[in-house]
């Protein structure tokens, strides 16, 4: 008679200690007391710890940039705040999983994923077991129904509902039976998981189904050249003189490139041109307000982010951009230089508890490692104001309009996890000149040099929307 395979390994333990084997999956969580208490096998830890604190040395609170009269009432709302984002995204932090030893149970480890409402065959299902006068099954999930397209010999129970047993005194039609098992999830949702508990004798597995609605592709047709791939996006406040020099300078090199300016000016002045679109803001609307305004206008794949007193000059090639970004198709956003001198960092960022939020430390000039057919090139978290960016991928983060004066950091922080970044040390062609500050005009001056409320209004953001203990930028 040829032994299953996992009698084999039973009949060998004497001779190799530890058999590990994926075959048998158990979660951490509310699974794990389930999965402690049907089989004497499992060594699952007993315990997990939580989340603890994080650390801020030297660093203040974020909490006491908010007014003492308000806290208590700001807390509250945050923590209500944290819970639903933690409903909205239940998997954000994946359970932990553990392999067993091994088991008669075949089924998918991972990778198994349906669409809502949708019956799917579950694959690789398979019972291995030593002879006997009969063999049952159990299966059972939470958010979805069980059903088999085979009928046979085989006695089913249950099917159409959320728990299935199936026997059978014949183990090739209990397989049969298990080959043609579908499942079919009973609400609609466009990314949810099930799971799935399946049991015989005392063994007993748990694995996972995702349910998924399909995306429909978004695809942007590149054209031929440069001017239908690229479009250039800056934010101008009252620097006229500054903007119309940065514009000469790019049509020296790049005459017909699409350009949109958002201008939120005290006193609007006329910028015309062709291709050039100049959108006139309310006044004073900030400058991240600005920089969505310009980038939700842009119909490229990508757009250049430019400063209104840069310039351009012949070390400035935004095909060297675009290359850089082809290569490497995860990448959502690539800087360059400004006047040879590149601005870029990562962050360690910490969860922290629940109660009291993250820490967030900024690690400045420190990268991570070069991109692959690029060593000029690294990963990072936050680059300098000269970078090429996916236009899809930055609208999905988006730049936070309550951010009127100081704001960089915060489009990382909040693209943190989303956005993957790197910066290029190409003095040979991702490289832009910047112009004298001199010739502001006083009036700009006022607004430019800001206020520490201004400071403390953005430490009050990050302490509620990205519910962070402490910042160090």
């Amino acid at each position: 008679m040829i032994r299953p395979l996992w009698l084999q390994g039973v009949l060998v333990v004497a001779l190799v200690v530890l058999v590990p084997s994926p075959l048998q999956i158990f979660s951490s969580g509310e699974l794990l007391s389930e999965a402690r208490g049907t089989t004497n096998r499992s060594l699952l830890p007993s315990h997990l710890s939580q989340p603890s604190s994080c650390s801020c040395p030297l660093k203040p609170l974020l909490q006491v940039y908010i007014p003492q009269e308000q806290q208590q009432e700001v807390e509250q709302r945050r923590a209500q705040e944290y819970e639903e984002y933690k409903l909205r995204n239940p998997f954000r932090q994946p359970r932990l999983q553990y392999a067993l030893a091994n088991s008669p149970l075949q089924y998918p480890i991972q990778g198994y994923t349906v669409r809502p409402l949708t019956p799917t065959l579950i694959p690789d299902l398979r019972l291995f077991a030593e002879q006997r006068s009969s063999y049952k099954v159990s299966l059972k999930v939470s958010r979805g129904f069980l059903t088999s397209r085979l009928k046979s010999s085989a006695t089913v129970k249950g099917g159409g509902t959320n728990e299935m047993t199936i026997e059978s005194s014949s183990l090739e039609t209990l397989n049969d039976q298990l080959e043609n098992l579908m499942y079919k999830s009973s609400d609609y949702h466009i990314n949810s998981k099930d799971l799935v508990n399946f049991r015989f004798e005392d063994h007993e597995a748990f694995f996972s189904i995702s349910i998924k609605q399909p995306k429909v592709p978004i695809l942007w047709d590149m054209g031929k050249d440069i001017n239908s791939q690229v479009t250039i996006t800056m934010k101008t406040f009252m620097r006229y003189q500054k903007v119309r020099l940065l514009l000469d300078s790019i049509r020296k090199y790049y005459p017909r490139i699409p350009i949109i300016i958002a201008d939120d000016s005290m006193e609007p002045e006329a910028i015309t041109g062709e291709n050039v679109e100049h959108h006139i803001m309310p006044p004073e609307k900030g400058w991240f307000a600005g920089r969505n305004l310009a980038i939700s206008q842009v119909t490229t794949k990508y757009f250049l982010w430019v400063d209104d007193d840069f310039l351009f000059s012949e070390r400035t090639k935004i095909e060297k951009f675009v290359e850089v970004m082809e290569a490497n198709p995860e990448l959502d956003l690539v800087g360059g230089a400004v006047v040879g001198r590149r601005y870029f960092f990562t962050v360690n960022y910490q969860e922290g508890n629940e109660t009291e939020g993250g820490c967030m430390h900024t690690h400045f000039g420190k990268s991570y490692h070069s991109l692959p057919g690029y060593p000029q090139c690294a990963l990072v978290n936050g680059i300098t104001n000269f970078f090429l960016g996916r236009t899809d991928a930055i609208r999905r983060v988006r730049f936070d309009p309550k951010l009127q004066r100081v704001a960089h950091h915060e489009i990382f922080t909040d693209g943190l996890g989303t956005l993957m970044v790197a910066t290029c040390n190409d003095p040979a062609s991702m490289f832009v000149l910047h112009q004298s500050h001199k010739g502001n005009g006083k009036e700009y001056n006022k607004f430019r040099y800001v206020k520490h409320r201004d400071f403390d209004y953005r430490f009050s953001i990050y302490y509620f929307k990205n519910h962070l203990k402490c910042v160090h930028l």
